[in-house]
């Protein structure tokens, strides 16, 4: 089960590095982008905390739910991680959601400087809240990775159905600085809903591996 974790985290690696950032650089610019250009997008720090952030997340909520060595611990410790990365994961996509709704109604006179100067301040903030309502709705949950991916993928449907028509919005109105933002909410909002997928076939596989040696019993 662990090297499937492994495998699969790497194939979300190679897909949000490869697919992901490129193509919200094509959304963004509205056309196909030069190798000079995705080169200075992979080159800019911002762009790789959203990608950090995905990436990690992916891989502990992965590990989270298939790796059975954590037994031996305190189950506590291994709950809060996974209130972390959802609640991480959630104002990430909150962020998007909020920049994208703004800039598509706003467009250019949203203020670009005061995101830049605040951004990360107001991502840790909606973090934040996130975590608390994480903690308190699940804290008593046996099952926190399937309830965990399940609220992940339908945020993230309903991110994308704030993201597209916003980007279509500010395309039409021939903005200069909201396509970019628009198309990150767009790429945030497929990369987490691709996120959710890898836990959730291995949290069915395990389910299937832990039957298999009941079904097994009963035969007999």
């Amino acid at each position: 089960m662990r090297k499937w974790g492994v495998v699969i985290s790497v194939f979300y690696a190679l897909a949000i590095l490869l697919l992901v950032v490129p193509g919200a650089t094509w959304i963004g610019i509205g056309k196909v982008p030069g190798a000079q250009q995705i080169l200075s997008v992979y080159l800019a720090w911002t762009t790789w905390i959203p990608v950090v952030i995905v990436i990690a997340g992916q891989a502990l909520l992965l590990f989270l739910s298939v790796d059975t060595s954590f037994r031996r611990l305190k189950p506590r410790a291994h709950v809060f991680v996974s209130f972390l990365v959802t609640g991480t994961l959630w104002a990430l996509l909150t962020l998007a959601t909020v920049l994208s709704l703004a800039y598509g109604i706003y467009g250019d006179k949203t203020g670009g400087e005061l995101i830049d100067r605040y951004g990360l301040i107001c991502w840790g903030a909606l973090w934040a809240v996130w975590l608390v309502v994480f903690y308190a709705y699940f804290r008593n949950s046996s099952a926190t990775i399937t309830r965990a991916t399940s609220w992940l993928l339908k945020g993230s449907v309903l991110e994308l159905l704030i993201a597209v028509p916003a980007h279509v919005a500010a395309r039409r109105r021939n903005d200069c600085s909201a396509p970019p933002v628009t198309s990150f909410g767009i790429a945030t909002g497929i990369a987490i809903m691709l996120l959710c997928f890898g836990p959730s076939v291995l949290l069915l596989y395990k389910k299937r591996m832990n039957e298999y040696p009941k079904t097994k019993a009963a035969a007999k």
